[in-house]
């Protein structure tokens, strides 16, 4: 049998910037060396845990100098549970560091002419500033090195938190998560609580069989609640033990203003296709937004954050610059929020999405706030916008682009060229690849401004709005042009 290589402890090694993931590095010889929990300005000896020509990842196993740039981290579950990476870094040096990453990308990738960036928007939340969060139920907890080190049979191996980044049928058992508002602690240590005590089975990922699955929960600035849990009902028993447990809950938080259930038995935990029951209250919530009314129900896409959606919009609409008399496209437009939001200020807003069921949250929303200058379509982005979509309802004078992290389609790039608006506005959840897509339509659109907005603290994604204008003349036209 081969003999595992032993890798290396570094001493005494200097932490100089942050790095992708979540992570800083280091610099030791001619290698960049990964560090997760340490930041800039740390002194730490390192285990290193993987080598490679040009990098070493390693952990921090003793902090013998602690930078002025660090804070304390405020969860029990910091260092373990993978979420919040960034608690150990002061708020401010957070901010620095994802203007810094727009920074980065737009010009080591992008490789376009570029303005002065606008100071990225922090949040004026850092704790429960989201309004959803999804956990799972297992019958496989996950167990931390301290546990571990106890060399101890656990009477209790269920729980009910966040899934192990690597382990995908380990849940890490979650006391208090600081994410969202402290009813959701409540309600998930409840349910935990009168699971183990009624005996009910939880999830076991591996072999698809177990009551209880999953849970989502998400509250709304108008103060209402949303609970869904999914179950797996195998049996006349189990349907019973499920919805004792929804009367339990509808008893003890009459806070929930939404209270579903799925019955699930696929694989997978998602649910678009699976029908959702309505236990008590409403099948959906309402968020806000200036004097719009938003109605999301337990499929619907909607920012998380939502006062700094509100910002993230604003910037928007603010770089459209929408006099009344624009056709705006608004492409990747979800449950139509960007569309309505701008659409008292356009002439026509047309919205364009995959899924189909975000589309009808669209027209409802429209319907809602009596808009009645929006239309949306729903189907694949590069399939829909095409030339003839164009010549049938018209050029647009802006397009609003909010993609996924993966950006726009090389064939939705060439659509938007070809309608040529006089301005876009590119949202992004991924400056990497909006970097390349502004590359893409360098020759006929120049970036005007750049506006980093942060969504989630203590984590490394940041988003950012990029406003390019049409170039009165392009840089230069391919010969197949």
């Amino acid at each position: 049998m081969r003999k595992k290589k032993k890798l290396p402890l570094l001493e005494d090694i200097t932490i100089t910037a942050v790095a992708a993931e979540g992570k800083s590095l280091a610099r030791v010889d001619d290698k960049v060396v990964f560090v997760p929990f340490v930041v800039p300005g740390d002194v730490v000896d390192l285990q290193v845990k993987k080598k490679k020509n040009s990098y070493m990842e390693a952990v921090a196993v003793n902090i013998k100098t602690y930078s002025p740039l660090r804070d304390t981290p405020f969860c029990q579950h910091y260092g373990v549970c993978g979420g919040c990476k960034w608690q150990c870094l002061k708020y401010e040096e957070q901010l620095k560091a994802k203007q810094q990453q727009v920074y980065d990308n737009l010009t080591r990738i992008g490789k376009v002419e570029l303005p002065e960036f606008m100071p990225i928007l922090g949040s004026k939340k850092t704790k429960e500033y989201r309004n959803k969060l999804e956990y799972g139920f297992s019958n496989k907890r996950w167990l931390t090195e301290e546990e571990v080190a106890q060399d101890v049979k656990y009477d209790v191996m269920d729980a009910v938190g966040f899934h192990i980044t690597g382990a995908f049928d380990k849940i890490l058992d979650i006391e208090k998560c600081h994410l969202m508002d402290d009813l959701q602690n409540q309600i998930r240590n409840d349910i935990r609580e009168y699971a183990l005590d009624k005996g009910l089975v939880f999830y076991d990922l591996r072999q698809n069989q177990g009551l209880l699955r999953s849970m989502m929960l998400r509250n709304s600035n108008t103060g209402e609640f949303m609970l869904l849990i999914q179950f797996r009902m195998d049996s006349d028993e189990d349907k019973k033990q499920a919805m004792d447990l929804m009367q339990h809950l509808a008893d003890k938080f009459p806070q929930i203003t939404s209270l579903l259930y799925v019955d699930n038995h696929k694989a997978n935990d998602t649910f678009g296709d699976q029908e959702v029951h309505c236990f008590k209250g409403t099948d959906f919530i309402y968020e806000t937004m200036e004097d719009l009314k938003f109605k999301v129900g337990p499929k619907s896409f909607y920012q998380t954050n939502t006062d700094q959606a509100y910002e993230l919009y604003s910037v928007a609409r603010s770089f459209a610059s929408l006099t009344g008399d624009e056709l705006v496209y608004d492409l990747y437009t979800g449950t139509g929020t960007i569309a309505n939001f701008v659409a008292k200020k356009a002439r026509k807003v047309i919205g364009i999405e995959y899924v189909p069921e975000a589309i009808e949250d669209a027209k409802v929303n429209s319907q809602i706030n009596g808009i009645d200058n929006t239309l949306f379509y729903a189907g694949d982005m590069k399939d829909i916008l095409n030339k003839e979509f164009i010549e049938e309802h018209g050029r647009p004078d802006v397009i609003i682009t909010d993609p996924p992290r993966a950006g726009m389609h090389q064939d939705v790039i060439d659509t938007i060229l070809f309608a040529s608006p006089k301005r876009i506005v590119y949202v992004s959840c991924n400056p990497a690849t909006q970097a390349r897509d502004l590359q893409l339509l360098d020759n006929y659109y120049k970036v005007e401004k750049v506006q980093p907005v942060d969504m989630f603290p203590h984590t490394q994604h940041v988003e950012n709005v990029v406003l390019l204008e049409k170039r009165e003349t392009p840089k230069q036209v391919n010969a197949e042009e």
